[in-house]
This record gives structure tokens, C-alpha cells and sequence, in this order.
């Protein structure tokens, strides 16, 4: 079965810099297209950012814009969320998520995400 695993969180200074990596096994990777999500503690979980399979496509939610890149490696199915720059309210539990359909505004939605991994954390201190 597909497999989705994140890694690369941790604390930072507000200002500061992380790279998420989450690796794909078990599937077609090069097929998905692949996002980002982040909830934090009491919030409904909210899309970040998402990349169409060949990576030719991005989209970011408009409070990252600028200081989060998404990108990609399908021979090492792996996708990357780069985030500079990073603020307070970045905190939040990051989830990488894996779906079968194309990049559009439906795939903004977790719903429409059939693979996940387990999140990792992202504390950005003041």
C-alpha cells in the first residue's frame, strides 16, 4: 500500500528557515499530484500548498506566498515544502498528502487527498 512520510520539522526563531521532506513508496508517485497541509491545535486542517505532477504547476495558500516553495524530485519520490521567513502563526502539525487527481482548485480541499502521513511538527517561537 502507499506509504506517505514526513520529515524536517522542529523548532525555530521567528524569521528562520526549515525544509519538510516527505517520501512516497508503495505507489505511483510520478502520477500524484502532492500537497501540503498544516492544522494547528484546535483549527480544521488547512491547505498550504500543492504541486501537479511534473512539478510544472504550483499553487500556495496566500499567507505563504513568497516564503514557502513546494517542489519536487519524482526520482526520489520525494516532495519538499522549503518555508523562509517563517512566523509565529506558521506553527502546526505539516502534513504531506498524495492524490490521484490533476492540479486545480477542488484539490485545495483534504478531502480530496487519499494518502497521508502521520505530520510533523513545526513550532515557530517569538
Amino acid at each position: 500500500q502507499v506509504q506517505v512520510v514526513e520529515s524536517g520539522g522542529g523548532l525555530v526563531q521567528a524569521g528562520g528557515s526549515l525544509r519538510l521532506s516527505c517520501v512516497v513508496s508503495g505507489g505511483t508517485f510520478h502520477t500524484y499530484t502532492m500537497g501540503w497541509f498544516r492544522q494547528a491545535p484546535g483549527k480544521e486542517r488547512d491547505f498550504v500548498a500543492h504541486i501537479s505532477w511534473s512539478g510544472g504547476g504550483t499553487y500556495y495558500t496566500d499567507s505563504v506566498k513568497g516564503r514557502f516553495t513546494i517542489s519536487r524530485d519524482n526520482a526520489k519520490n520525494t516532495v519538499y515544502l522549503q518555508m523562509n521567513s517563517l512566523k509565529p502563526e506558521d506553527t502546526a502539525v505539516y502534513f504531506c498528502a498524495a492524490s490521484s487527481g490533476l492540479l486545480s482548485i477542488a484539490l485545495r480541499s483534504p478531502s480530496k487527498y487519499g494518502y497521508w502521513g502521520q505530520g510533523t511538527q513545526v513550532t515557530v517561537s517569538s
